[in-house]
């Protein structure tokens, strides 16, 4: 029973690769899977710092409802690339993939901001202008940890 496990989690993790073409994770992320990736990680965080005193879930509804247009915007510039790279079928399989490996990636918490700070930069990127401070917010939030140049400060401002 631990080889199936350890295959079944060693075979989860190669997938969460499939729609990145570096193995390694080196690869930059085209502006629409920074822009999907934040939106999937502001839910995941909002959902676990809900029963705190910093419950942000009210700011993540207004970001998620002020940038309607460019969250399902990346969602469909992700989706056309899946399709033509996997077909209509592979293309909805790696799209679950993503956001099951960022619900897992997150649900345990964010690697360096806590449930005060993301609540503080979701509710500044609710109030943000357009798709370059997602961009910027999404490079910084995103990052393993943050660069002496950026830090959570960019995802904020």
């Amino acid at each position: 029973m631990k080889i199936l496990k350890g295959i079944a989690a060693a075979f989860a993790a190669l997938m969460t690769f499939a729609i990145s073409p570096s193995v390694a994770g080196q690869v930059e992320l085209t502006s629409a899977e920074k822009i999907k990736k934040l939106d999937i990680m502001l839910m995941v965080s909002s959902l676990r710092c809900r029963s705190g005193p910093n419950n942000f879930r009210p700011a993540y509804q207004r970001f998620n409802a002020r940038h309607l247009q460019s969250l399902n915007g990346a969602h469909q510039e992700l989706s056309a690339r899946l399709v033509a790279d996997h077909g209509n079928a592979g293309a909805k399989k790696a799209l679950d993939r993503l956001g099951v490996s960022m619900a897992n990636q997150y649900g345990q918490g964010h690697p360096w901001m806590n449930c005060e700070e993301l609540s503080a930069a979701t509710a500044k990127l609710a109030d943000a202008g357009g798709q370059s401070e997602l961009l910027g917010a999404a490079e910084a939030m995103l990052a393993s940890r943050p660069s002496l140049e950026t830090g959570a400060q960019v995802a904020i401002r």
